[in-house]
């Protein structure tokens, strides 16, 4: 185990066609396409061997590894032996599973004892990233922030060097803002779609993120997999859209080339943390990197986004020749 181990020592490992970004004022860098493993959760150690191998092979370097149950700790812990020098591992001060279910946490000694844990299964003495997890609304974020929160949890580890940065995960726009602008906050994890392309404040809090050097993970990338059904419409929730449950009527399909690249081309955006839970779907993914510029080419789905738009144009000229 390497800890503290310097951004350099990645680079012999990257793979053919990857290409890497600065993780903001961490100063890693990180592959542009990484890797949510969510859905590797019900996979048998053997399989997520095979995809977390594969991403490697290829190039990723950065992995969100949020869950807590131990089952899926443990194959991820195997997955990664031999290879924690290659890697930057995202943990979640947050995240717990009790009595069988997964659950948001805030009790602080609660979630040492899962940060613990989490050191002990990954077979590592530290973590890239620690984020503070899962927080929407005001009420949350306050409970988070307070003195003797989680927030102190955190640096109390960034202090003793198990954590090398913090960063803050949710869905809500004021939320997001509020972390970043703390200070505190060198990562913030937050869903960036094409469908959420005009919500409000959006622009405000990528530029908030490019002022402060806090880098950005972008998530639901795919709106959950639902952008990626070929034709026809899709139903999208509040968090892709800033509010509510509207109807996407499309006319063209969403490729995960182009959801990738629209997401790669919005300010302040390191790197993309697509879910996948197979080596084909990892794969399709990865297949941006040598994808023509009309295959990545997302001005024929921003037509159908304009649907939800209010007339401002935020697309930075990506409709230009």
């Amino acid at each position: 185990m390497i800890k503290n181990a310097p951004a350099g020592i990645l680079k012999s490992y990257e793979g053919d066609g990857m290409e890497y970004r600065k993780l903001g004022r961490t100063g890693f860098e990180v592959s542009e396409v990484s890797l949510g493993t969510e859905y590797l959760i019900r996979k048998s150690g053997k399989h997520v061997a095979s995809v977390i191998g594969t991403a490697i092979e290829r190039g990723v370097n950065y992995f969100d590894v949020f869950w807590a149950q131990p089952r899926f700790r443990d194959n991820m812990g195997a997955a990664f032996a031999g290879h924690r020098d290659r890697v930057f591992l995202a943990a979640h001060l947050g995240s717990a599973h009790i009595d069988g279910q997964y659950q948001t946490n805030r009790d602080p000694e609660t979630c040492r004892l899962f940060l613990e844990d989490f050191l002990r299964r990954y077979r590592t003495d530290y973590v890239d990233v620690l984020f503070l997890h899962n927080s929407d609304g005001q009420p949350d974020f306050e409970e988070i922030m307070k003195p003797g929160g989680l927030k102190d949890l955190a640096l109390e580890y960034r202090d003793r060097g198990v954590a090398r940065s913090i960063g803050f995960s949710g869905h809500t726009m004021e939320t997001a803002l509020q972390a970043v602008e703390s200070g505190i906050v060198d990562v913030l994890m937050f869903p960036v779609s094409i469908a959420g392309n005009a919500v409000p404040g959006k622009k405000e809090l990528l530029s908030a993120c490019a002022r402060r050097d806090v880098g950005v993970v972008a998530m639901k990338i795919f709106g959950g997999g639902k952008l990626l059904s070929e034709w026809g419409s899709a139903k999208l929730n509040q968090w892709q859209l800033g509010g509510g449950v509207k109807t996407l009527e499309r006319s063209i399909p969403l490729t995960p080339v182009r959801g990738i690249h629209y997401a790669l081309s919005q300010r302040g955006v390191s790197t993309v943390v697509p879910g996948c839970s197979t080596v084909g779907e990892l794969e399709a993914d990865l297949a941006y990197f040598d994808a023509p510029q009309e295959e990545r080419d997302y001005a024929g789905v921003l037509a159908d986004i304009r649907q939800f738009e209010n007339g401002e144009c935020v697309f930075c000229n990506h409709c230009l020749p």
